[in-house]
C-alpha cells in the first residue's frame, strides 16, 4: 500500500532536518525540491536511515482517486530518450532541441527524473548528489537507490555518459550541386527554379584550410575524401548533366546560354561590360641600359586599380627585347600573362592580359610596314596587333614617323602608307564589314589604339617656349598646343580621321638631358615637343572613355620621357565561331619573370635584415 505525502507541517520538519544535516538545495528550486520530497515518501527506498525521525502526530489520509490515463514506466522513458538521442544529429547541448524533445515528458515523471532528464545534461552531479542528502534518500558510494515495481537501479551521482551517434553523419554531396551556389551564382537563367539555401548551411572553405581544421569542424567524415571536400565548396557555377548533353557550343550566338564569349560569361566578369586598357609608348633611343624598375610607368599611384589590359609600344628598342619583356613581366607579377609579342625591326609591342582572360580572347595576328625608302634598315615604320576579346575587335598600332621639324608631308606620307598597307585582318572576321573600308584598316575593328613617335614638333622658337614652361603652368598647356603641328594636322582632316586624343596637362616628353631634368643643352638646342602620343578611334561613339594621359618624368634613360593612358572601354558579346586562343601565353617568360620577382624579394628581406642587425661601434 502506498503512503500518502505528509501535510505541510512535517514537510517543513523534514527540510528542517535536511538543512541540519549540511546540505540544502538552491532556493531557486524549491517546487523541485518539494516535488522530490513527497515522491520519496510515496516511493521509500529500501535502504532508508533509520536515524531519520517524523513526526509522531503524522495522521495518513486516504489514497487520491487515481488517473485512468495510463503513466508510462522508466523503463519506456529511458527508451524513448535513447531513440530520440540515435535519431538526431544535431548538438544534445541544444537548450531548444532538447527542450522540444523532452516536452511530452512534462508532468508523467516524478521530479528527479525531470531533473535529470530535462536542461543541461551535464548536470554537475554533486548538486544532485546533495539534493539526495536533502531528501533524505541514502547516498551509497556508487551514488545509487532503487524504487519498487516500475523504477529500475539508475545513478544520479555519477556523470551522464557523453551521448555519441551510434553512425556516422551521411555522406556529402560530391558532386556540386549546392542550391546555396546556385542562387548565389545567378548565371544561368535555368537556375531560377532550384530552392534557395541559407549561406550559413553551405560556408565555401577557403583554400588555407588543412585537412586537420576540416576535421575539426565536422566537415570531413571518413566516407568522403579530403580532396573532394575541398573542391565542391566552390564559387564555380554548377553544370547539370543535362545541359551538357542537350547544348551545343560549336556555332556559338550572341544570344547563346552557356556560350564561353556570350553575354553571360561577360556579365560575370565585367557586370559594367567595361575593360580597364593602359597604353604606353616609349622612344628608348637604343640604350642598352635598362631602368632598375618600371613600377611608376606601369603601375600609377592613380588610380588605385590595376588594369586589365597592358600594351606597351617601343621605338629603337633597347638590343635584348627579352630582357626588355622579362622586365615587364616582373613587374606586373603573377597575376598577369603575356598574351603576344611582336616586332618590325626595333619597334615592339607586348600585350599582357589578366590570366583569368585569356580564355577571351582569339588568337592574335599582326602585321608590319616599313616606311623607309631603305627597307632593310627597319627603324621607322608601323607594327600592328589585333585580336577580339569577347565579341570587341581591337588594333593596337605603334609607329615611328620620320623625324625633323619642317617635314610634316612626310609624315603625312607615313600615315597613309600605314593604313593602306597594314594588312589586317586575316582570319578573325570582322564585327561589322559594312562600314570597313578596304583602304583603311582602322576602319575594320572595333577599337583602335594609334601610339607611337610621330614626331610632330612644336611651330615656335626655344625661348618662347620655355618662357611659357616657366610660368608653371603644369595643367594648362594650352599656348603650346596651339603650335602644335600634330592637332592642326588632324583639324585640317590630313591625317588620324576619325581619332580623338585626350587633353594634355603635362609638359613636352622630347627633348631631354639624358639622366637629368632639363631639355636639350647640347648645341642643336632642339625645341622641346610632344613628339610621343596616344590617340585612338572607336566605331561607336562614346565607347572609349580617356582616364588619364600623361607622362613618366622618372625614366631618365633616354631623351624622351614615356607617355601613357589609362582607358575605359566598353565591351560586347561575341560568338564561339571565332578562332581563339585557347589560353596560349608565353609560360617560360611567365616563370622566368615571376622567379625574378621572388628573389627580388628576397634580397630585399635579406639586405634589411642585415641592416638592422648591423651595429656601428665608435672609439673615442
Amino acid at each position: 500500500m502506498l503512503q500518502n505525502p505528509p501535510p505541510k507541517g512535517n514537510s517543513r520538519t523534514a527540510r528542517k532536518e535536511a538543512g541540519d544535516s549540511g546540505t540544502l538545495p538552491s532556493e531557486d528550486q524549491p517546487d523541485i525540491q518539494s516535488s522530490f520530497l513527497n515522491d520519496t515518501l510515496r516511493f521509500p527506498p529500501e535502504g532508508l536511515q533509520p536515524s531519520m525521525k517524523f513526526n509522531k502526530s503524522f495522521t495518513p489520509k486516504p489514497p487520491r482517486k487515481p488517473k485512468l490515463e495510463r503513466t508510462s514506466s522508466l523503463d519506456e522513458l529511458i527508451w524513448q530518450r535513447r531513440r530520440l538521442f540515435r535519431m538526431s544529429q544535431e548538438s544534445v547541448t541544444d537548450a531548444a532541441e532538447v527542450g522540444s524533445s523532452t516536452r511530452s515528458l512534462q508532468g508523467s515523471p516524478p521530479g528527479w527524473l525531470r531533473l535529470a532528464s530535462c536542461g543541461n545534461h551535464n548536470q554537475d552531479p554533486e548538486s544532485l548528489c546533495s539534493l539526495c542528502k536533502a531528501s533524505g534518500t541514502p547516498h551509497t558510494g556508487q551514488g545509487k537507490f532503487s524504487l519498487s515495481n516500475s523504477c529500475e537501479k539508475m545513478s544520479l551521482c555519477d556523470k551522464l555518459p557523453k551521448v555519441m551517434p551510434t553512425r556516422p553523419p551521411p555522406t556529402l554531396e560530391l558532386d556540386g550541386s549546392f542550391p546555396a551556389l546556385r542562387t548565389a551564382n545567378r548565371i544561368d537563367p535555368d537556375c531560377a527554379d532550384y530552392r534557395p539555401c541559407s549561406r550559413s548551411l553551405c560556408t565555401r572553405a577557403g583554400s588555407s584550410w588543412s585537412d586537420t581544421k576540416l576535421h575539426s569542424r565536422g566537415m570531413v567524415c571518413d566516407n568522403c575524401s579530403r580532396a573532394s571536400m575541398k573542391s565542391a565548396f566552390s564559387l564555380l557555377t554548377p553544370l547539370r548533366v543535362r545541359d551538357v548533353r542537350s547544348r551545343s557550343y560549336l556555332e556559338g550566338s550572341l544570344l547563346a546560354s552557356g556560350a564561353l564569349l556570350g553575354a553571360e560569361e561577360l556579365n560575370r566578369y565585367f557586370p559594367d561590360r567595361s575593360i580597364g586598357i593602359f597604353v604606353a609608348t616609349w622612344n628608348m633611343q637604343g640604350q642598352k641600359e635598362l631602368p632598375e624598375l618600371l613600377d611608376d610607368l606601369l603601375l600609377p599611384s592613380d588610380p588605385d586599380c590595376a588594369q586589365d589590359m597592358y600594351v606597351i609600344g617601343i621605338q629603337e628598342g633597347c638590343p635584348d627585347r627579352r630582357e626588355w619583356e622579362i622586365r615587364l613581366q616582373e613587374t606586373l607579377g603573377p597575376h598577369y600573362v603575356m598574351l603576344h609579342a611582336a616586332a618590325h625591326g626595333v619597334l615592339y609591342t607586348s600585350v599582357f592580359l589578366r590570366r583569368d582572360l585569356i580564355w577571351f580572347c582569339s588568337e592574335v595576328e599582326y602585321a608590319t610596314v616599313t616606311t623607309r625608302i631603305v627597307s632593310q634598315i627597319k627603324t621607322k615604320g608601323a607594327l600592328g596587333v589585333c585580336f577580339t576579346f569577347f565579341g570587341t575587335s581591337f588594333l593596337f598600332i605603334t609607329s615611328h614617323f620620320t623625324s625633323g621639324d619642317g617635314k610634316v608631308s612626310e609624315r603625312v606620307l607615313d600615315y597613309n602608307k600605314t593604313i593602306q598597307a597594314l594588312a589586317l585582318p586575316r582570319n578573325i572576321p570582322d564585327t561589322n564589314p559594312y562600314r570597313s573600308s578596304p583602304s583603311d584598316v582602322t576602319t575594320r575593328f572595333d577599337d583602335v589604339f594609334w601610339f607611337g613617335d610621330f614626331n610632330f614638333r612644336l611651330n615656335e622658337d626655344r625661348e618662347v617656349v620655355e618662357q611659357i614652361l616657366s610660368q608653371g603652368l603644369e595643367t594648362d598647356m594650352s599656348k603650346l598646343l596651339q603650335r602644335d603641328q600634330l592637332l592642326k594636322e588632324m583639324d585640317n582632316g590630313s591625317i588620324f580621321k576619325g581619332f580623338q586624343e585626350a587633353p594634355i596637362n603635362f609638359r613636352p616628353s622630347y627633348k631631354f638631358d639624358i639622366g637629368r631634368d632639363t631639355y636639350d643643352t647640347t648645341s642643336k638646342q632642339r625645341t622641346p615637343s610632344y613628339t610621343d602620343r596616344v590617340i585612338f578611334r572607336c566605331r561607336n561613339k562614346g565607347d572609349i572613355l580617356a582616364v588619364k594621359y600623361s607622362s613618366c618624368l622618372g625614366m631618365k634613360t633616354s631623351d624622351h620621357r614615356p607617355v601613357y593612358g589609362l582607358f575605359r572601354v566598353k565591351v560586347r558579346p561575341g560568338r564561339d565561331n571565332i578562332p581563339l586562343a585557347a589560353g596560349q601565353f608565353d609560360r617560360e617568360l611567365y616563370l622566368i619573370g615571376i622567379r625574378r620577382r621572388i628573389t627580388r624579394e628576397l634580397q630585399k628581406k635579406r639586405a634589411l635584415k642585415d641592416q638592422k642587425g648591423s651595429t656601428v661601434c665608435s672609439v673615442s
